[in-house]
């Protein structure tokens, strides 16, 4: 009987991993560029969607919008009704970014279509999942601005945006998986436990952090953008639960490090992973502290959300090169003297 299944041409993997890792880079990118939206309070800087000031290029001067423009957007705008051009450009150039990212997406999309008669179908319906997504995330967008930055539609379009990470990272690693998934691995229940919890506890961190946020934006609206050194003090019992929270993550993910090393490998793919995650909470730390105690600098924000962002996807990947090894069920005498 002859197999249906094709076999995708190696050359023709490599092309496709690089636009799959061309594409995370690009999501990642929208990322920073949201968060440098939230930074800077330039959610409204386009008070309107799809086009921005009723024009698909934005003005770059107050002479380019018309007379009456404060009583047209002035409820929109929450007040601050005099025009900024940065503000509107940092907002417009967020939206032509997430465009891109969509038609990114959308490639990505069309060149996984050689693998749906493949032994990889997955790669396929992954990256049709995506695109749909990326399409619900952009209505999502628009919501955003329609209900005037409401706290509930901004964490759903976080929330989204982290899932479509996830699914694009899965389409990556299906075309690393030879080079992914490692030939030994001892325990592998149970780290994949640890590394669920990792994800869990980072995430509920993550979501922690959006409700920072919220508390910070009604501060921001009493006090106002110059007053970056009163925001902490403004903030409720949400900060306080945020930051504490940190030390679960830092230890969830010191329990990666060591189990990847002790059970897995001390080299290879996921062994260097797990060291980068372990960077990345570091960094996470380090700007959350920065935050804090130094009046919450702008450049700091849109480091601290990516950061989180990475290290969400750094626990998913090693948590796909787990779950898709063998685990080895009789240990060698030398493995059981090492592991005692």
């Amino acid at each position: 009987m002859i197999n249906s299944k094709t076999l995708i041409d190696p050359k023709y993997n490599r092309v496709f991993r690089r636009l799959a890792l061309l594409t995370v880079v690009t999501v990642y990118l929208l990322i920073i560029a949201g968060g440098v939206v939230r930074s800077t309070g330039a959610g409204m800087g386009c008070p309107d969607w799809p086009k921005c000031f009723g024009s698909w290029i934005p003005p770059t001067e107050v002479s380019q919008l018309p007379l009456d423009y404060k009583e047209i957007y002035g409820a929109k705008l929450k007040g601050e009704v005099e025009f900024n051009a940065v503000k509107t450009w940092i907002e417009y150039v967020n939206r032509l970014l997430g465009a891109f990212t969509g038609l990114m997406i959308f490639a990505t999309l069309l060149a996984s279509i050689p693998y749906l008669r493949s032994s990889q179908p997955r790669t396929f319906y992954a990256s049709l999942a995506a695109f749909l997504l990326v399409g619900f995330q952009g209505w999502l967008g628009s919501k955003v601005v329609s209900t005037e930055l409401h706290p509930i539609m901004i964490t759903l379009h976080m929330i989204v945006a982290i899932v479509i990470v996830f699914i694009l990272l899965l389409v990556l690693t299906n075309t690393y998986s030879s080079k992914l998934v490692p030939d030994r691995v001892k325990k592998k229940q149970m780290i994949k436990w640890v590394l669920v919890a990792a994800l869990a506890l980072s995430f509920a961190q993550v979501m922690l952090g959006t409700q920072v946020r919220e508390s910070m934006d009604i501060v921001i609206s009493k006090l106002g953008y110059t007053a970056r050194n009163e925001w902490v003090e403004g903030l409720g019992l949400s900060f306080y639960i945020h930051r504490s929270f940190s030390i679960l993550v830092l230890v969830s993910n010191a329990l990666v490090l060591y189990f990847v090393h002790k059970y897995i490998a001390s080299t290879g793919i996921l062994y260097y992973l797990a060291k980068f995650l372990m960077a990345l909470v570091l960094v996470e730390i380090l700007t959350g502290v920065i935050m804090a105690y130094f009046s919450v600098p702008a450049f700091a924000q849109p480091i601290h959300l990516t950061v989180a962002i990475l290290m969400l996807g750094a626990q998913f990947v090693i948590w796909s090169g787990v779950a898709g090894s063998k685990e080895i069920v009789k240990l060698t005498p030398q493995e059981v003297e090492a592991d005692s």
